[in-house]
């Protein structure tokens, strides 16, 4: 299917969805065929929806209609007090498919996303016609840490606050030196500055750790076998292979409950796959609409 040309030039449509009584997000719209199924891009854990730009670039130039988010608390979004859960996470995503009148889209969720929009596919299989989950949707905190103070102590995030944004950024050019400048403005957009020049992150700590827990609590494994919506697993091979191990045991139980779920591994492969092989992403995606295998 051929798309508008030049669609990395095209600027997204920036709207705010209602969800909840005085809660609103920010989401950005591309606009496509009314014959080509739409996708809804979903960003992880403290991330924001500039992740996903490469992404959304490709499957519009191809004729989709894509959706990116802010999550609640993220990017441009509102941060209400309360709703740091799976439970509201998952609501908040099937009011902006209502909101929007999208034909049971596709969603890719990245990492924790991957495990908000599993979930979805497996509350609401009516809802979606797949899911891809971008090494995500396989996360089950508690098999590493089974007590939540471990996971606590193991995964609060750093603090940053002393840093410049100019100090950040030679932080994640050394970490990632592969990346380009697109993608590291993708990550400084998940801090803001503050009038003295440092910086703090738009999930506000607390926030995160919610987040956090109600990932912890999280059981994946125990949806495979009752899970009806086709499922796209994208996982990355980062080298550490502790977490490959983990990833692949994960993996071998979702696809021995016998349903519609592929997987495909990235190797090498970084935790943000989508920001860092954004067009073989988009491409696995359109590869699924394709073959028949989200309908």
């Amino acid at each position: 299917m051929t798309g508008p040309a030049g669609s990395a030039a095209v600027k997204p449509i920036e709207r705010r969805i209602v969800v909840a009584p005085g809660v609103e997000l920010h989401v950005e719209v591309r606009i496509g065929d009314k014959s080509a199924v739409p996708f809804v891009l979903v960003h992880g854990l403290a991330s924001n929806a500039r992740l996903w730009d490469g992404v959304a670039e490709h499957l519009h130039a191809a004729g989709h209609t894509v959706v990116v988010i802010d999550q609640r608390g993220h990017g441009l979004s509102d941060a209400p007090d309360a709703g740091y859960d799976l439970d509201t996470a998952v609501a908040d995503l099937l009011t902006l498919i209502e909101t929007l009148e999208l034909d049971r889209p596709v969603l890719a969720g990245q990492s924790w996303g991957g495990n908000v929009v599993l979930e979805l596919g497996w509350r609401r299989p009516d809802a979606v016609r797949g899911i891809a989950c971008v090494d995500g949707g396989v996360i089950e905190l508690s098999q590493s840490f089974p007590s939540w103070d471990d996971c606590l102590a193991a995964l609060t995030p750093p603090a940053l606050d002393r840093l410049t944004l100019a100090e950040l950024e030679t932080r994640i050019r050394k970490s990632v030196p592969h990346f380009t400048d697109r993608a590291v403005a993708a990550y400084l957009h998940c801090f803001r500055t503050r009038a003295d020049g440092t910086i703090e992150a738009r999930l506000q700590r607390g926030r995160h750790l919610s987040i956090l827990r109600s990932l912890w609590e999280h059981r994946p494994s125990t949806r495979w076998a009752t899970l009806k919506t086709p499922t796209l697993l994208l996982l990355a091979d980062s080298g550490d292979s502790t977490r490959t191990s983990n990833k692949r045991k994960a993996e071998a139980v979702a696809l021995a409950a016998g349903g519609a779920i592929r997987s495909v591994w990235f190797s090498p492969g970084h935790h943000d796959l989508h920001l860092e092989s954004p067009e073989r992403v988009a491409d696995l995606l359109m590869q699924g609409i394709r073959e028949g295998f989200f309908k």
